[in-house]
């Protein structure tokens, strides 16, 4: 990623909020949702777009004041696509101090990604804002997009959080041509091979989804728990009650943590008596396990502060 690009903070659940209902927004924060995605896309009929428009740069508005406290949590805008002046329209009336980044849906190709991200720029000048502060996460929706992730990725270093969603019945389903499962064996190699094109190109911290059965915590569970370990560090949610399963999956449990400050103590201790690996718990460590158990740390430590900021658990 460029040298310039903006640091980025870890999100483990992102909650879309349709733009009409942004009076859910303090169901989104009692939840613990790091961040919430204000829908002007799907979520909105063509008839109520202006009103939903409207509605949602006043809240972003509001979230930058000080004592808002809507403002503790990250909010982004899901547009229409870049085809045509009601998606640039979209992007002057939303970006604003308040605004944490653009959800850009449709993506084909890295040519969409640049002019969005001129215009982003364009918009982030008229409003005094830093250029590069608003983050943008292109939605990988058709097989071209899908096919040219890498490039997309790397398009503009404001690109963040991007990844694959396979939800059941939508977009990605039907330009692909899987058929969905609870248990996303079918979708594993396409959520890899995205996560690796996205690691490739420097996007900080991937994000997946979606799971969209309301009541199946225990699907969302298993689902949330394969994405994680391919090496996704969060997901994109459709309900409230997902915030929180989310939120634990992708957070270090007690026991990892413990282990993880031990690894590198067992490391750090051999390496003051001049060896550079040693047996720990059954296995051989060195230095590479060591730099990721304090990655594992670092990302729980993010984790936290972005906790506090929400008001999350």
């Amino acid at each position: 990623m460029d040298a310039g690009a903006v640091d980025r903070p870890p999100l483990r659940s992102l909650l879309f909020v349709p733009g009409t209902r942004t009076g859910w927004l303090p169901k989104a924060r009692a939840a613990g949702a790091d961040a919430a995605i204000l829908d002007l896309e799907d979520a909105v009929p063509a008839s109520g777009k202006p009103a939903a428009r409207a509605q949602v740069a006043d809240v972003i508005t509001r979230a930058a004041a000080p004592a808002d406290q809507a403002g503790r949590m990250a909010l982004f805008v899901r547009v229409n696509p870049m085809d045509g002046w009601a998606g640039a329209e979209e992007l002057r009336a939303v970006v604003r101090p308040g605004l944490a980044g653009i959800v850009l849906p449709k993506v084909r190709s890295a040519r969409d990604v640049e002019l969005a991200d001129r215009l982003l720029g364009w918009c982030e000048r008229e409003q005094g804002l830093p250029p590069g502060q608003v983050a943008l996460i292109p939605l990988l929706e058709t097989a071209r997009g899908l096919r040219e992730a890498y490039d997309i990725a790397r398009a503009a270093p404001r690109i963040a959080y991007l990844g694959a969603l396979t939800a059941p019945g939508g977009d990605v389903e039907r330009a692909v041509g899987y058929r969905w499962s609870p248990a996303g064996t079918e979708t594993v190699a396409l959520r890899s091979r995205v996560l690796l094109d996205a690691r490739a190109a420097g996007v900080p911290c991937p994000v997946s989804g979606l799971w969209t059965r309301v009541g199946d915590l225990s699907g969302l569970r298993a689902f949330a728990e394969q994405t994680r370990s391919l090496g996704y560090e969060g997901m994109m949610a459709i309900h409230p009650s997902h915030v929180p399963v989310i939120n634990e999956v992708f957070s270090p449990g007690a026991a990892e943590l413990t282990r993880c400050a031990a690894l590198i103590t067992a490391v750090e201790s051999a390496q003051k008596n001049g060896t550079g690996a040693v047996s720990f718990q059954g296995e051989m460590v060195d230095e590479a396990m060591a730099r990721t158990a304090r990655l594992v740390l670092e990302r729980h430590r993010a984790h936290v502060r972005v906790s506090d900021q929400t008001g999350g658990q």
